[in-house]
């Protein structure tokens, strides 16, 4: 059976037979007991599409789908060529085990004015008082530095509460189905109301968070808000701040921060020893310099009036989108939105979030299907979300995002009429071929061409 391929407009066609790929050049090894010539490398120190010319080119691939496509997934963003340029450098090369001034190995000093650095900008971002509170830079992503929190104030069998995730909460506040545990916070963890998670990851609205703490507080619970999907709304005063009413805040740093693929951990100074000493040694080895530094570039880029006017044209993306998509007959939960994104209830439309998201990747519209309230399955969600910081990143204001909100909306009705039929066998087949979808696919990769995209 032949394999398809898709290009990167979306177009599906036979793969071709493999030819003969180039080999990488290297410098050949001397004889086994022979010495090494003087001044030259062990290997070829070329560029990737000499070295390595198939990753070269998937890479090439995956450049091209987001510049013709419509990223439209609320936790994805364009970062800068300047992050690139940092995460690309050569502190990708160093370990550095530990926390700045006390690290385990030595040849640490610019990793440790670069941490610094990273530290003081995300604290002067927020608008931090140092001696109130305190940064750690160094989780690899925003999911162990959810964990690394419990670790740090809960004891195995805690308890900790969370937004549920159909209703828009995150796998890493707690979720667990009646037949699973499914994220190791639901296996080492109860999920249950004493320890409170404030924030989600597909909840278009603003939080109460003075009414969360004063929760908290009289049970005798500590407030972690995290903040990831809205950290650039509240760096540029967008989206209310978490930080007066929590213990703890995390975040990751690539989604509307527009920074390098990270995660953050800011404290209040008396639980500086508690989380430092659950990241390193509790969980983690070595962080990860490339990304820390550049992260400093894109707090320092945060930082900046152009920053705050991009955020709120975030906003201002989500909710035309928003009033257009329900001009449209679709169903919003909760209504509308405040922040960056939409989540969309398919289920009175007759159609799911995951068929309706494989007709949208045909078409060249990248979102993701999301559980709703009344969910059952996680697998064949209700719904979809939706975000604008990409596109909002490329230059889209309020009408490119209604023209947006068309396109779904002809994919919906496209989807629905193809589940009439065996539907992944369809799409696979005779639905590709469909003139409606050719149509649509012509016209989004026409209106994401138009625009510039950032990055090397």
């Amino acid at each position: 059976m032949k394999s398809l391929r898709l290009r990167a407009g979306g177009v599906a066609h036979q793969a071709q037979p493999a030819r003969a790929r180039p080999l990488a050049r290297a410098t050949a090894a001397p004889p086994k007991g022979a010495p090494s010539r003087k001044g030259e490398l062990f290997q070829y120190d070329g560029p990737l599409s000499e070295v390595d010319p198939e990753v070269a080119t998937i890479i090439k691939g995956e450049k091209a789908r987001q510049t013709h496509g419509l990223e439209l997934i609320a936790s994805e963003n364009f970062t800068s060529r300047a992050v690139m340029q940092a995460l690309g450098s050569c502190m990708t090369n160093k370990y550095s085990e530990g926390r700045p001034g006390a690290r385990y190995y030595g040849g640490n000093e610019y990793i440790d004015q670069m941490e610094e650095l990273c530290e003081a900008r995300a604290l002067e971002l927020f608008g931090l008082d140092p001696a109130a509170w305190g940064v750690n830079v160094q989780p690899h992503s925003g999911s162990p530095a959810n964990f690394a929190v419990y670790t740090a104030l809960l004891q195995p069998h805690d308890r900790i509460m969370g937004l549920d995730l159909p209703h828009g909460g995150h796998l890493t506040h707690g979720f667990f189905t009646p037949k699973k545990k499914v994220s190791a916070t639901s296996i080492f963890f109860e999920s249950m109301p004493y320890r409170w998670v404030a924030c989600a990851s597909a909840y278009s609205r603003n939080y109460d968070y003075p009414r969360m703490r004063a929760i908290a507080d009289s049970v005798g619970a500590y407030l972690m808000s995290d903040m990831a999907h809205i950290s650039g709304l509240v760096a540029a005063g967008v989206a209310d701040s978490p930080f007066e009413h929590s213990h703890v805040v995390t975040t990751t740093t690539h989604k509307s921060l527009r920074g390098p693929r990270g995660g953050m951990i800011f404290y209040r100074r008396d639980l500086k020893e508690q989380i430092d000493s659950a990241v390193f040694p509790g969980l983690q080895g070595g962080p990860h310099n490339h990304t820390i530094s550049a992260l400093a570039v894109a707090l320092k880029m945060a930082n900046t009036e152009e920053f705050r006017a991009y955020q709120r044209q975030v906003v201002a993306n989500c909710r035309a989108m928003a009033a257009r998509l329900q001009s449209l007959g679709f169903t919003l939960v909760s209504g509308g939105t405040d922040n960056h994104l939409v989540l969309v209830d398919l289920k009175p439309n007759g159609i799911d979030g995951a068929r309706v998201q494989s007709v949208l990747d045909m078409v060249s519209i990248t979102l993701n299907k999301n559980s709703v309230p009344g969910d059952k399955s996680a697998m064949t969600p209700g719904g979809m979300r939706i975000g604008t910081p990409a596109l909002t990143t490329r230059g889209f204001g309020e009408g490119e995002f209604e023209k947006v909100a068309d396109f779904i909306g002809r994919a919906v009705d496209i989807a629905k009429d193809c589940q009439l039929k065996e539907f992944k066998a369809y799409l696979g087949g005779d639905g590709a071929k469909r003139a409606d979808v050719n149509a649509l696919r012509e016209e989004v990769e026409a209106l994401a061409s138009a625009f510039p995209m950032p990055g090397l």
